[in-house]
């Protein structure tokens, strides 16, 4: 049985702090980038395949 997804939330903290160094700033700036492209990428495919039924 197929689990159709309604509605999609995504909440993200971020903590700028002015203490951390710029390549852990860069390395969680990069994983919040690719989780947030994730994201996008599966809600275009919902609606995509909700268009096609």
């Amino acid at each position: 049985m197929p689990i159709e997804i309604k509605e999609l939330h995504i909440k993200i903290n971020v903590d700028e702090k002015a203490t951390t160094t710029t390549t852990t700033q860069s390395v969680d700036e990069a994983k919040i980038i690719r989780a947030v492209s994730e994201s996008v990428e599966q809600a275009v495919n919902i609606q995509q395949r909700k268009k096609e039924r």
